[in-house]
């Protein structure tokens, strides 16, 4: 799996969430600097997890398509003496 990285912009949009967040829900203000780190912790710790759920995710959609696929060619199949 590819080291976890936002791009700048990504960043700085997710930092400022989670600045208002805390502000609005916590009544509690953190810098940029706090809100990095706790994206950095989050990312470290749940990041596998949810990476790997996103794979089970795919896994699955994609053996239900592949299934119905297998249904469609068999309705494609010629009769045969």
């Amino acid at each position: 799996m590819k080291e976890f990285k936002l791009s700048k912009d990504e960043s700085d949009r997710v930092v400022s969430k989670i600045k208002t967040y805390f502000n609005e829900e916590l009544d509690t203000e953190i810098g940029g600097f706090e809100a990095e780190f706790l994206i950095e912790f989050f990312a470290k710790e749940l990041g596998p997890h949810l990476y790997n759920r996103g794979l089970s995710d795919a896994q699955t959609l994609f053996n239900e398509r592949a299934e119905e696929l297998s249904y469609l060619l068999q309705e494609q199949e010629m009769p045969t003496l």
